[in-house]
């Protein structure tokens, strides 16, 4: 005789793997890390094993795009799905998120899932807005602000907004893998989204890299025994191109790869990044995208990858097509902005690139597909490309009062 459950039962019964079908989301990001500076991305002075495994397992995109060329206004685009033209944070000032900003974090614990941030966040501090439990996280660790994340081994770190004393004599990535993994093993049955930012490589290089490739395979690792793996979609990327900051050498390695210019340009080298995503039996392994997308796609990405909906407006477009090997809708154009050294833009609209170093100069333009350098400036022989890359510059940006173009300085 079968047996008939009650309705309570039997409701939990469908409910229960249906929300475990959510996937976890984990989100990996390096401090200044260029798109050379991994062994899958054609570094040769240093070998990166656990990350050109997890490219080889997964999917590498070879025109990914960080969300500027400095680290708060990259990371306030990744976080809202806004790019440098709409995007409230759009230089590195220690300018909060305000209350009603929507992160990713605010959307996915409203859709059941558990939210981190572990690592550098710069984006708040432990008294303002910004700071990471008031914009959606329910655990945060590490450094608030950019000056205190130099400091790699520091008497205090941030727990949920509060002070935590140390002895100064542990390198504070060493702590972000263990909290990592410490809050992976104890989010085992319901959807997490974990946002771990490393501070490596901003010092001095190599060793660094080594190190924080070894933490990634790591945490991979940990996914595996804990049954997570499959279940578990996992980012790994940059927040901008290499510096030459605290003796780092970006022309030794070759850090920028085949591209041109570092941190602070916006010129191929300084926003173009790597980007990896591994997720065992959805993404195909051992597969390239060319897709161009950047740190604003990533908010609707997740939305789409945990059936939420997305805000409307956003700049971001979801590549969860992409991630699949499904046809993949374009963007119009991915858009720029940098305030530190007067006012520079730079645009991309298919293989064309537009540039402008400071306020009224010239645009210049290069054709990627031709001339990934940005070696050849062909503005005079493509005029009628450059006035439709500025009218599109122009149509691109809303006018802030916290950042106004301005001409550099003599």
């Amino acid at each position: 005789m079968m047996k008939i459950l009650p309705l309570a039962l039997l409701l939990l019964s469908f409910s229960a793997p249906r929300e475990r079908l959510k996937p976890n989301l984990i989100f990996i990001q390096s401090d200044d890390l260029g798109y050379g500076d991994l062994g899958c991305y054609g570094q040769k002075k240093f070998r990166t094993p656990r990350l050109d495994r997890m490219a080889a397992e997964g999917l590498r995109f070879t025109s990914y795009y960080a969300g500027n060329t400095v680290c708060a206004p990259s990371r306030c685009a990744l976080m809202t799905g806004y790019h440098m033209g709409h995007s409230y944070i759009r230089g590195n000032a220690e300018t909060p998120l305000r209350p009603e900003d929507v992160t990713i974090a605010k959307l996915l614990k409203g859709a059941g899932y558990s939210t981190a941030v572990i690592g550098k966040w710069g984006l708040g501090l432990e008294d303002n807005s910004g700071r990471p439990d008031k914009q959606g996280f329910d655990y945060s660790f590490g450094y608030l602000d950019h000056k205190h994340a130099h400091r790699q081994y520091t008497d205090h770190l941030f727990r949920n907004g509060e002070r935590v004393e140390l002895d100064g004599k542990s390198w504070s990535n060493d702590l972000f893998t263990k909290e990592a993994l410490d809050y992976v093993g104890k989010n085992t049955s319901n959807p997490f989204f974990l946002y771990l930012n490393y501070t490596t490589p901003h010092a001095a290089y190599a060793a660094m890299i080594t190190r924080m490739d070894r933490d990634v395979g790591t945490l991979l690792d940990r996914l595996q025994s804990l049954g997570l793996d499959e279940n578990t979609l996992v980012f790994f990327t940059s927040d901008n191109g290499p510096h030459r900051e605290g003796g780092a050498d970006p022309d030794f390695f070759q850090s920028y790869g085949p591209l041109r210019g570092i941190k602070r340009d916006l010129t191929e080298g300084g926003i173009r990044v790597p980007m990896i995503a591994r997720w065992p039996g959805k993404v195909a392994a051992g597969t390239t995208t060319d897709h161009a997308c950047a740190h604003w796609d990533f908010l609707p990405t997740a939305c789409d990858l945990a059936g939420v909906k997305a805000p409307e407006g956003l700049d971001g477009l979801s590549y969860a097509p992409a991630l699949r090997g499904k046809d993949q809708k374009a963007h119009e154009y991915l858009y720029w902005e940098f305030y530190e050294r007067g006012y520079d833009q730079a645009i991309r609209v298919g293989d064309w690139k537009g540039v402008r170093n400071g306020l009224g100069e010239p645009l210049q333009l290069f054709n990627l597909k031709t001339d990934l350098h940005e070696d050849t400036n062909v503005a005079d022989q493509n005029p009628e490309v450059v006035a439709r890359l500025d009218a599109q510059m122009k149509a691109a940006r809303t006018e802030s009062d916290k950042w106004v173009p301005k001409k550099a300085k003599k």
